[in-house]
């Protein structure tokens, strides 16, 4: 994969993942667009890098995802990456009913829903493009579930598939699938309550930066290695299923 020269569009990308993303790809000669929910982290983005093009937009909502592609293709019509970085991460605990589950945003339809309907959107877009591909940001809880975030991992182990699905069909067109398989705790905003307390009863937890993470990836796109883990995640997406059937089991009893 030549990571240079590339017309990039980074869902999520005013702040963390996304956004070291943005830097690493403008680092190495690329034009970048990040799109997101929030106009002001947008532009605070832009403020940082004028090279930055911004676009609002919520990829859980149809229209929005339809508003970005006709976009796009009337302004960058050469994009020919696409990355499904986008997503949200929620603690709930099912014993309590609907409670915790209807008393935030839907995991659902803005990790899942989300980046499956703007890949099936831009891949005509990106058919025929040289060095086309998608990557889909997704977690190592796809392969070992957090057990107080049934929802994220359920959304990241569904996207895990569809990545694999996907890249079997996609190679035929020549556009490339990688899935960037994330650690669960990385110095960002997402499920900011949750990292807090995390890191108050692990003291000692090292936490990289999504810089280095970015980093990561970006050399996994080199090397054409279609799933890049980083750190332990590595570890997981090469785990026989006893190993992790067994981890899954141990945080239950480390819960009582």
């Amino acid at each position: 994969m030549k990571l240079s020269g590339n017309t990039v569009l980074i869902t999520g990308g005013a702040t963390g993942i996304g956004f070291a993303l943005a830097e690493e790809f403008l680092d190495k000669g690329n034009k970048v667009i990040i799109c997101g929910r929030r106009e002001q982290k947008l532009l605070e983005a832009q403020k940082k890098h004028p090279d930055l093009s911004i676009k609002v937009c919520d990829v859980a909502d149809e229209l929005s995802r339809k508003e970005l592609y006709e976009w796009i293709k009337a302004n960058f019509p050469d994009v020919n990456v696409l990355i499904n970085n986008a997503g949200i991460q929620r603690n709930i605990d099912f014993t309590k009913g609907t409670e915790e589950l209807f008393s935030g945003e839907n995991e659902i339809r803005i990790n899942q829903e989300g980046p499956i309907f703007l890949s099936a959107l831009f891949i005509p877009l990106l058919s025929g493009k040289n060095e086309a591909a998608i990557v889909n940001v997704t977690a190592g809880s796809g392969f070992f579930p957090a057990a107080n975030q049934p929802v994220y991992s359920a959304t990241k182990a569904g996207m895990h598939m569809f990545s694999v699905i996907i890249r079997q069909q996609l190679a035929q067109m020549g556009i490339r699938v990688f899935e960037a398989i994330a650690p669960g705790i990385l110095d960002t905003e997402l499920n900011l309550e949750g990292r807090i307390k995390f890191r108050r009863e692990n003291p000692n937890f090292t936490t990289p930066s999504p810089a280095e993470y970015a980093a990561a990836v970006l050399k996994g796109m080199e090397e054409n290695n279609y799933e890049i883990g980083y750190d332990y995640t590595n570890d997981w997406k090469n785990a026989s299923r006893a190993d992790l059937d067994k981890m899954f089991a141990d945080q239950f009893s480390n819960r009582k």
